[in-house]
């Protein structure tokens, strides 16, 4: 919004002193990430007087955990804190006429909502389970289908290539959106490369020679049906992703500072693959897809960055508050969303590895419990407790070296993430 003003302004005026570092997307982020710490710590700390005053507080069922009931009564519906942080800075700072933008922010409101509506139930309702099962998924599913949609419709959803590359993957130059883009030398006289903008499947695969990969080979179609047709592939995968996240990032928030810190650092990840997306030279440099507009996603991953390191001030062993399902569903849906946008969803079980851990914890303990019931009429565990973290509250270890453990395994994964763009 405010880049807009100001260009409206030199327009008007001829000349806006410091007008012209807002043109850099490293100032605004930069800028975002402050003000989003600073939304976060001083009206985080008011926010969470607030909730004390409605005695909005967590409702803690006794597990034998350690330190448990300690938490009860602690102000809950917290998210509310990460969200302000996340969307005030960016709907200052970042381009909103950027369908990039626009997604996130949708993403990003849609699952806020769906996380307060179950915080709402469970609190004032006095229902533990709060917003039922399937009205959540069917809340996951349609951002699901936002998100592919927006991909597959928006003619700013592209993929910038040199249009040799492009017909390796049978792209021609009639399905370019807008005219040939012509990179020229130093001295303007040579034409150095013609490049594209495609409407296409492609996505980075880690790993592999190309580093990337068409979901329209999965389909033994016609040439000219091979791409539409291949939404019927992506269309479910951004749906399992976009539900698998955030429940897992739902899962994960169970210990202080746990969700809290590892989305931070996946926040991080996510800022430097936003920067190489949308920088022209990197992505040739990295063998990555190039997408042009994308790079306005590090002004939002800053947001998202400084919200959570600023919660993390108040959420930080002992929590003064919790996220509740309002931070920890759109923390998820936040994560799913911006890996999608950026054609780097295959790189989610690392980048994410913490969450899919937890969420397959879940589901081990939970399927061996009923299979062993069957089979000798008595269910048995794997694990002491799931989700994994509680596994290793029952085995004595301290919350706080539980979540300081996890955060280190957690920064490994990041760089992992990170070197994937270099091995293949």
């Amino acid at each position: 919004m405010l880049i807009q003003l100001i260009e409206w302004l030199r327009e008007q005026m001829g000349h806006l002193p410091g007008a012209g570092l807002f043109q850099y997307i490293s100032f605004r982020a930069g800028v975002a990430m402050i003000l989003s710490l600073i939304i976060s710590l001083i009206f985080g700390g008011r926010i969470i007087k607030y909730l004390r005053r409605l005695q909005i507080g967590e409702t803690v069922r006794d597990l034998g955990l350690s330190g448990q009931k300690e938490k009860e009564g602690t102000p809950t519906m917290g998210g509310v804190i990460i969200i302000l942080a996340i969307l005030l800075p960016c709907l200052l700072m970042a381009r909103l006429d950027n369908v990039y933008i626009v997604i996130m922010v949708v993403a990003t409101s849609w699952m806020a909502i769906i996380g307060f509506i179950d915080d709402y139930i469970k609190v004032f309702r006095k229902n533990k389970e709060g917003l039922s099962g399937k009205f959540k998924i069917l809340g996951q599913i349609g951002l699901g289908i936002f998100i592919a949609l927006m991909m597959l419709g928006s003619k700013q959803v592209v993929v910038r290539m040199d249009l040799h590359e492009a017909d390796d993957f049978g792209l021609t130059a009639n399905e370019m959106i807008g005219d040939t883009i012509l990179i020229m030398s130093a001295d303007g006289l040579e034409v150095l490369e013609r490049k594209g903008d495609f409407k296409t499947s492609l996505t980075n695969v880690p790993f592999f020679k190309g580093n990337r990969f068409d979901y329209a080979q999965l389909l033994p179609m016609a040439k000219e049906a091979a791409i539409p047709m291949a939404w019927i592939i992506f269309l479910p995968l951004v749906i399992f992703v976009v539900t698998a996240v955030s429940n897992a990032a739902n899962l994960t928030d169970g210990l202080d500072g746990l969700a809290t810190g590892v989305s931070g650092i996946i926040g991080i990840t996510l800022l430097v693959l936003a920067y190489v997306s949308g920088n022209a030279i990197a992505a040739k440099y990295l063998g990555i897809l190039h997408l042009p507009g994308s790079g306005e996603l590090v002004i939002f991953t800053a947001c998202l960055l400084g919200a959570t390191l600023g919660f993390l001030w108040y959420n930080a062993y002992p929590a003064q508050v919790f996220m509740g399902d309002t931070g920890s569903l759109t923390l998820g849906g936040i994560i799913a969303a911006l890996a999608i946008l950026l054609r780097k969803e295959l790189l989610i079980p690392i980048l994410c590895g913490i969450f899919l851990v937890e969420n397959l914890s879940v589901i081990l303990q939970v399927s061996y419990f009923k299979y062993t019931k069957r089979k000798y009429g008595e269910g048995r565990r794997i694990f002491k407790m799931s989700p994994l973290h509680h596994h290793y509250q029952k085995m004595g270890m301290s919350e706080v070296k539980i979540v300081t453990r996890f955060w280190i395994v957690g920064i490994l994964l990041a760089v992992a993430t990170i070197l994937t763009l270099k091995i293949r």
